[in-house]
């Protein structure tokens, strides 16, 4: 690996060791356990949007659907490139924080980086004051790769763009008809399929508006 990124890698590490021992620990736990927050967020937008229009349930569920196509992709990405870990690649590197990964479980790109940015932009757009919260959170988890010491900074930003992208383009690509599908099911006779869609933004009389373009009464 060049020799500026396994020097960025080092000296990062460096950082990591000199910090107190509770700092280690937080990102420890962040970097193992900080994808269960973006979970968490997943189900809240999806409540909050339960009483949206179509569109914004679509852009709601779409979110962790993107962030699995995202996984997909970086884990297609990791068996085609093979790049061994930098724990067990660096010369002259400190040890890593965390245990450095098995042999054959790749480093390029950081799948954690991929799944924290499509996770973060996927929430964005479907709850946009969120994005203050999940785009910090994503860069947070990202550093934290390096920080612990099992993968290089370029692993990350390739993670971090992997997933940016993947999300945007699966809520592009889909959200229309994710919209009318969320119409039919609204309106469908299944009880599962109206609770999962809610009831819809209402009326200010309390009413239910109407999600299509059905005909007015006279």
């Amino acid at each position: 690996m060049g020799t500026i990124d396994s020097d960025l890698y080092r000296g990062i590490l460096r950082f990591a060791h000199d910090t107190p021992s509770w700092i280690q620990y937080l990102m420890e736990v962040w970097t193992e356990l900080g994808l269960l927050v973006f979970a968490v967020l997943f189900v809240a937008a999806w409540g909050r949007a339960r009483r949206g229009d179509p569109r914004a349930l679509a852009v709601a569920v779409l979110a962790p659907l993107g962030t699995a196509v995202a996984y997909v992709c970086s884990e297609l990405a990791k068996s085609g490139i093979d790049e061994e870990r930098p724990c067990r690649a660096v010369s002259g590197a400190l040890p890593s924080l965390i245990d450095c990964p098995v042999y054959g479980d790749w480093s390029f790109p950081s799948n954690h980086a991929t799944i924290a940015a499509a996770a973060a932009v996927g929430l964005a757009l479907a709850w946009p004051r969120l994005g203050f919260f999940t785009v910090p959170m994503a860069i947070l988890m990202a550093f934290s790769r390096v920080f612990v010491g099992v993968h290089y900074p370029h692993d990350v930003a390739a993670g971090l763009l992997l997933g940016t992208l993947m999300s945007l383009l699966v809520v592009r690509l889909l959200t229309r008809p994710g919209a009318r599908l969320t119409e039919t099911m609204r309106g469908s006779g299944n009880g599962l399929a109206r609770w999962f869609t809610g009831p819809g933004p209402m009326a200010p009389s309390g009413g239910r508006r109407r999600s299509g373009g059905g005909a007015h009464r006279r």
